[in-house]
């Protein structure tokens, strides 16, 4: 299989939460895939979150229900285990739509709303950390 090559940042859309052209950051140290949202709360079998880009009035503090999530345990670049809830959604890129399994992450710290990891990035994709942007380019023509 060809793959395509992706530049260190970009925006994709969301199509199963509704979000369009989401800041994502490219990361291929880590390897799940996360999206930042706080309030996060499990109750009577339903999850419910807030998303959080700060980018994009529309989307800013948008409530997100989810019934069908798992929960799983991630290690951080510093060694710290975090027990996390993850869900499966769309991505759109390079107008192509993939299934993705999202953790849901309090990332107010860092400047993307969303880091795509390995697992989504194998088989699919190249990374050249000199491009930014290409799927949203591509887009735009």
């Amino acid at each position: 299989m060809e793959k395509t090559v992706i530049g260190r940042f970009d925006k994709a859309d969301f199509p199963a939460l509704h979000l369009d052209d989401i800041a994502i950051k490219i990361d291929t140290g880590a390897y799940t895939s996360s999206i930042h949202c706080e309030n996060i709360v499990e109750k009577d079998g339903v999850l419910e979150c807030t998303f959080l880009d700060e980018e994009h009035p529309l989307y800013n503090g948008k409530k997100f229900t989810f019934s069908d999530y798992d929960i799983v345990f991630v290690r951080s670049s510093n060694g710290i285990i975090q027990k996390r809830y993850q869900v499966i959604s769309t991505i759109k890129i390079f107008n192509k739509v993939y299934k993705i399994s999202l953790s849901l992450s309090s990332r107010q710290e860092m400047r993307f709303p969303v880091l795509i990891g390995r697992k989504f990035l194998t088989k699919k994709f190249i990374v050249d950390t000199e491009l930014t942007d290409v799927s949203y380019n591509l887009k735009q023509k």
